[in-house]
């Protein structure tokens, strides 16, 4: 096979105000992968530094670590062996995960079907998917609720640990009603008595989950034993035994933070056997990362049921062209063969 790397960047509309910092842009690596016939896979490199503390550089040089693997004439290696190789050489899941969506698209390319259908017989047809609301005012949250919810979403996504809380929770519950799903994530931001005090005083705007409002297992236990709100892990999901803890209802899966599909839905499996709920979600990922997720999303939704997931994150990017576009809160799997979407 070639490998040929490039970088890309993509502008948020507006910046986006997280417990870790202002996100006003991403910046990406785009792996393609053509094998000996001209069939070509694209896979993305999606690293986060202010969230993952995994840099763009630190992605970079690690995937020019598999070159020589992926490029070597050892035929008839198999898709798995290839990122076992690649992660044996340097192991950071956010530069393999590249390799193995390349892989999983030129997968799909070969033999003309979508990367859902190469992971299950019977894949969802739609994912459902959360709004995620980026106001800090209370008025400015209302509105974006009020959109969503006229454009079909029935769960909200609302970033906590950032100022006025309870005044942007309240001012949402008024705008849309009690029977849309509200969701806040704190990433962390709170210790064990900030987050109980927190999550109490935005309880009664009723919530579908609290996610990562501390991090760490123990630290999770100790809030979840202490508040009636289901709690979610998202960066705590990364400790080793966090998936296996039972210190959570649900767990927030990322497909970067996996090292790609295969790596996440065998996170989820494990997740399910604990008795959690598993759902995914990006870190403002560009296509083929969002549209990576919403095929182990219709995997995952064929074998019971999901929460939203957090992949309508595509139209927070200026000047892109989004073809995973939610309709009535939902995202379509692609149908067309790989992936299903067009690199950057």
């Amino acid at each position: 096979m070639r490998m040929a790397v490039r970088r890309e960047r993509l502008c948020l509309r507006k910046p986006f105000q997280t417990s870790y910092g202002t996100v006003s842009e991403r910046q990406l690596l785009v792996v393609s992968l053509t094998d000996e016939d001209g069939v070509v896979g694209y896979g993305e490199a999606a690293p986060l530094a202010s969230y993952d503390g995994v840099s763009l550089g630190r992605v970079e040089r690690a995937i020019e670590l598999y070159r020589p693997i992926l490029e070597s004439d050892d035929a008839g290696r198999s898709g798995a062996e290839i990122v076992d190789a690649c992660r044996r050489a340097d192991d950071v899941p956010q530069a393999f995960a590249a390799i193995e969506l390349a892989l999983w698209d030129r997968a799909g390319h070969r033999i003309g079907k979508p990367v859902s259908a190469l992971l299950t017989d019977v894949p969802a047809m739609d994912v459902q998917v959360n709004a995620t609301l980026s106001a800090l005012d209370r008025a400015g949250a209302a509105e974006q609720a009020a959109h969503a919810v006229e454009r079909g979403f029935e769960c909200l996504k609302l970033k906590v640990g950032v100022g006025d809380d309870a005044g942007r929770v309240a001012a949402i519950r008024a705008a849309v009603g009690s029977d849309v799903q509200l969701r806040v994530d704190a990433n962390g931001a709170w210790n064990v008595e900030e987050a109980v005090r927190s999550i109490e005083e935005l309880a009664p705007a009723g919530l579908e989950l609290v996610e990562e409002p501390v991090h760490g297992i123990e630290a999770t236990r100790l809030v979840r034993d202490r508040v009636a709100s289901r709690v979610a892990i998202d960066e705590t999901a990364a400790e080793h035994g966090a998936l296996t803890a039972k210190v959570a209802d649900a767990v927030c899966l990322k497909i970067s933070r996996c090292g790609g599909i295969s790596g996440l839905l065998a996170a989820a499996a494990l997740v399910r056997a604990s008795g959690a709920e598993p759902y995914i979600a990006s870190t403002l990922d560009g296509p083929l990362g969002i549209a990576a997720g919403v095929h182990a999303a219709a995997a995952l939704a064929s074998r019971g049921p999901l929460p939203a997931c957090g992949l309508a994150t595509l139209s927070m990017f200026e000047d892109f062209d989004d073809t995973l576009v939610p309709m009535r809160g939902q995202i379509a799997v692609p149908s067309a063969p790989g992936l299903g979407v067009e690199s950057l």
